[in-house]
């Protein structure tokens, strides 16, 4: 077998994993599950991951790094099935893995977009979060060594670059002069003029700085999709999870992304049955959905986290909190399938993936046509919707 690297959770870990895919040996009998522990049942599906692997592949050494080997090291070294454990902070440095580091190949990357970590770890105290325990204290990539990452996809041919990051509008508070995001973002442009894409992954709504917001409202090679870190829409949840903004915080926001550029699709992240959560806030949460017209929906029913705030409190049956996450996904998938009615007859620049799918700009799904080059830019104008694909 060759080398195998199995990425769940975030994108940051997505783009971490691409990166280790640079330096681990290729033709080495290794397998790495690059893990999530952002809640109980992305845990279960890291040891689900791990089992699968070892079935899979029963000879090769199987390493695991990520936050679930760092918050959960010892139930996780335990596991019969992993031979070691990688420690999340240094799993980008190739001496961590006993290889030395050699560069990436040109067909090593397996997507059409760049995942580029521009930051890392989370200073702020979300009541129901463990992921500062894996990643740390926040830090930022300095701008000129953000500017050669890029470089060096843009160089093997992305078509799109992904900024990401646990808390990416933090960018640069930890950088000399204190840069916004938007400064990032407006050195990107300008250092790569012939980049037609660049996309944020999840923004704190709270911390888009002026700069920023005007880049993601009026320049066209940012992509017209903003995905916010939202959690809740009811204010005294939002206060219990130690969030920074409030239910009129997000709508401000949206109403003014969307007033100046009417295309941008919003996505959000949302968590059902948080500790304390009655029917009204519920219903909060649910109405929330509309008027964002959240059509790219992250929902979890929460799970409690040993050693957070939030599992202290007086928790909401496990059985309500997934049944009312199933509303909720209910609830995006109808202002979803409305948004995809929308699309149909409207020209869409795609860029193509590797699965004969590929993203317009306000990050709709769309199926292209057969043979259609990984990595290319293609017009397509949809005439149906199959399987929540345009097509």
């Amino acid at each position: 077998m060759s080398l195998q690297v199995v990425s769940l959770g975030c994108r940051l870990n997505l783009s971490e994993s691409e990166r280790m895919r640079g330096f681990l040996p290729q033709d080495q009998d290794l397998v790495v599950i690059n893990s999530c522990a952002v809640t109980a049942e992305a845990v279960r599906q890291t040891r689900q991951a791990i089992r699968k692997a070892r079935r899979e592949h029963p000879e090769a050494r199987l390493l695991v790094t990520g936050c679930a080997a760092e918050i959960e090291r010892a139930a996780i070294a335990a596991m019969p099935e992993v031979d070691g454990l990688v420690a999340n902070a240094a799993k980008l440095d190739p001496r961590s893995w006993n290889v030395a580091p050699c560069p990436p190949s040109p067909d090593q990357s397996r997507h059409s977009r760049a995942f580029i970590a521009v930051q890392n770890g989370c200073d702020h105290a979300c009541t129901f979060c463990v992921i500062p325990q894996g990643r740390g204290n926040s830090r930022s990539l300095a701008l000129d060594e953000v500017l050669q990452e890029i470089d060096r996809f843009v160089q093997r041919g992305a078509g799109e670059v992904v900024l990401t990051g646990v808390d990416l509008t933090s960018w640069g508070h930890d950088l000399p002069g204190a840069p916004r995001l938007g400064t990032l973002v407006a050195a990107i442009l300008a250092a790569f003029p012939r980049l037609e894409r660049l996309r944020l992954s999840s923004v704190d709504g709270i911390e888009i700085d002026p700069l920023l917001f005007e880049l993601i409202v009026s320049e066209a090679r940012v992509m017209p999709h903003v995905h916010v870190s939202l959690q809740h829409g009811n204010d005294l949840i939002l206060k219990r999870m130690k969030r920074r903004h409030l239910r009129r915080d997000a709508v401000d926001l949206v109403c003014k992304l969307k007033a100046m550029r009417p295309e941008i699709a919003i996505g959000a992240d949302l968590i059902a049955g948080f500790p304390t959560e009655d029917d009204a806030a519920h219903a909060d949460n649910l109405s929330i959905v509309t008027e964002l017209g959240i059509v790219h929906g992250h929902v979890f029913p929460y799970s409690p986290r040993p050693g957070t705030p939030a599992a202290r409190m007086p928790q909401v049956a496990p059985v309500l909190a997934k049944a009312r996450a199933a509303e909720l996904r209910v609830a995006v998938a109808k202002q979803r399938a409305a948004w995809l009615a929308v699309q149909i007859g409207k020209p869409l620049s795609v860029l193509a993936e590797r699965d004969g799918t590929g993203h317009a700009p306000n990050f709709a799904r769309v199926q292209l046509p057969p043979a259609t080059p990984a990595g290319s830019i293609v017009t397509v104008t949809p005439t149906r919707i199959i399987e929540g694909l345009l097509a």
